[in-house]
């Protein structure tokens, strides 16, 4: 390691801590970043071309590769070897984590969809969970900045559950495919507009990164940079700058404070040596993903921090939150038989069904709170390694069969707000430690009747689209406790070291500086005071920018 000498140490080279990074190395500071994985080059290591039958078992998901061989998460997963985590008796949660450089980045669906008014201040609207400690007004330029710099393509809609960007900060979207625009005018008639997903996926060139030519799935990582991650971007951009060091395989233990109760070092273990090594740090930023900056600051413990650094509130931990998710899907028979052709775009859905029951819910019209919306899957896609079990026969019949029958799939995936409930927390778990020494996260879990009413809601309305759109939807739908997916899974957990307004009842202020220590820093989603229903990375990353940007000038006062 050189002889720099830093303002900061980051903690995570992921979505939140790689834009703190960035932002604080282009004003001038300079940064140490931590990041628990190996160092990953997608430049080198994406598999851009390979098709399902260039991998063993034709690409299939494995226990070590659980969405599929080529994904980009290159060491982790569902389970870490020698990381375990653990679960309270009757708790079903998974916890999903990316030991590489960049973090989940390089895998995430890359789905970028603004908070919006309704979003920041929903216990103002129903009184359930809890206020974010600013509006959507005060949010909303820094959403401008971060959609302009990661490069993210859509339109303005007009819609209320998807606020608009300033004139030219949007790229251009891509075309809708057929499937869609059917899809759309059948939800038309149901009051359901359809709009362009907002994606992180460039349509036009940007500084160092090409737009996407619309090669392979998004997930197995993008060596163009076309689909964002921070290992194409921010990282590169700000080492650029000078002020970044970047230090791979550093297992955070904790953070530890002076006699004043401040932030003085990092530990973490060099996990190519095993040695416990000291890092002197005058502002830490934890940002090494929720749960897991919850654990380092839970495992901080100290005589004038005895629960966990932080923590004066008791609310580290608490507050567990993940979107909702369920799906189902329909063969419309429409789509059988059509022309076949290239539809592959930037490999998700160009449409999707944004949240349309604000005003509903305003006249106590619907019986759960909150909202949702749909992701679609369709398209001409390349075939899996699945056989459809519509398909019958064999040789030229069961070939034309399939041929005909390709593509007229359609799948609604619902992703939804989950309120906070006092079942769904984590701590550390004080008998189990990971192979690095280090107390291990513990998981409990609930869903609550708010989440399985919107369950049901999402499955009536998925089946009346189909229904609109031809398909046979006779069978029964199944019960929303079976349908829903199971707490962590969609890999949006966030709420654990949440903002707020009062040091009584949240872990940070505004600017994800804690209460109990002005020097320490969170800038990841534990931050997040509720779980709105659209995808939380852009959020963490608008976050990051707004309060890396107030932090460096701080720093210039001498305020901190």
């Amino acid at each position: 390691m050189s002889d720099l000498k830093y303002d900061v140490v980051v903690v995570g080279s992921g979505a939140g801590g790689a834009m703190a990074a960035y932002t604080l190395a282009k004003a001038g500071k300079k940064v140490l970043m931590l990041e628990a994985g190996r160092n990953y080059d997608p430049v080198k290591e994406t598999p851009m071309f390979q098709t399902a039958a260039d991998a063993p078992l034709m690409g299939a998901p494995t226990p070590d590769k659980d969405f599929g061989y080529f994904d980009a998460t290159v060491d982790g997963g569902w389970s870490v070897p020698g990381e375990p985590f653990t679960t309270a008796e009757g708790t079903e949660f998974k916890w999903w984590r990316a030991r590489m450089l960049g973090g989940r980045t390089n895998h995430w669906g890359r789905f970028s969809l603004r908070f919006s008014e309704h979003d920041f201040k929903g216990k103002s609207r129903d009184g359930l969970g809890a206020d974010w400690p600013f509006e959507y007004e005060d949010i909303a330029p820094w959403y401008d900045k971060t959609e302009e710099l990661v490069g993210v393509c859509g339109t303005n809609t007009g819609l209320d559950d998807m606020p608009d960007s300033a004139p030219g900060v949007l790229q251009p979207p891509p075309k809708p495919r057929v499937p869609e625009l059917l899809l759309a005018a059948a939800a038309k008639k149901l009051g359901i507009n359809a709009a362009p997903m907002h994606r992180a996926v460039l349509t036009r060139p940007k500084d160092i990164r090409a737009a996407c030519f619309y090669a392979t799935h998004c997930g197995r990582g993008c060596s163009i940079g076309a689909a964002f991650q921070t290992t194409t971007s921010l990282i590169p951009l700000a080492r650029a700058t000078g002020n970044l060091e970047v230090i791979t395989d550093a297992m955070v233990k904790s953070v530890d404070i002076d006699a004043q109760g401040r932030a003085k070092a990092v530990t973490y273990i060099d996990k190519a040596t095993a040695e416990e090594r000291h890092i002197d740090a005058p502002i830490v930023i934890l940002a090494a993903s929720a749960c897991e900056s919850a654990r380092i600051l839970l495992n901080s413990k100290s005589e004038r921090f005895p629960t966990g650094l932080a923590n004066s509130s008791g609310q580290v931990g608490k507050n567990l939150m993940d979107s909702t998710g369920a799906s189902l899907g329909a063969v419309i028979p429409a789509l059988k038989g059509r022309p076949i052709y290239n539809e592959d775009g930037h490999t998700s859905n160009h449409l999707f069904l944004p949240w349309w029951g604000h005003e509903a819910q305003a006249n106590n019209e619907l019986d759960f709170p909150r909202g949702y919306h749909f992701e679609v899957g369709s398209g001409f896609q390349a075939p899996g390694t699945y056989y459809p079990a519509s398909l019958q026969g064999y040789g030229a019949e069961l070939k034309q069969q399939a041929k005909h029958d390709y593509g007229s799939g359609v799948n609604l995936s619902l992703r939804g707000e989950m309120l906070p409930n006092e079942n769904c927390y984590m701590e550390v778990d004080d008998t189990v430690k990971d192979k690095w020494g280090i107390p291990v996260a513990k998981f409990h879990w609930q869903w609550s009747e708010h989440e399985l009413k919107q369950i049901k809601h999402g499955l009536e309305t998925a089946q009346a689209i189909f229904r609109e759109m031809g398909a046979d939807v006779s069978a029964s739908l199944p019960a929303p406790e079976d349908a829903i997916k199971k707490g962590g899974e969609i890999i949006h957990e966030v709420g654990v070291t949440r903002m707020g307004s009062s040091p009584e009842d949240s872990v940070c202020n505004e600017w994800g500086q804690t209460w109990d220590c002005d020097n320490l820093f969170v800038m990841d989603g534990g931050v997040f005071a509720s779980n709105p229903h659209k995808n939380c990375t852009l959020t963490i990353m608008t976050l990051a920018m707004r309060n890396a940007s107030w932090l460096a000038t701080q720093l210039d006062k001498g305020a901190i």
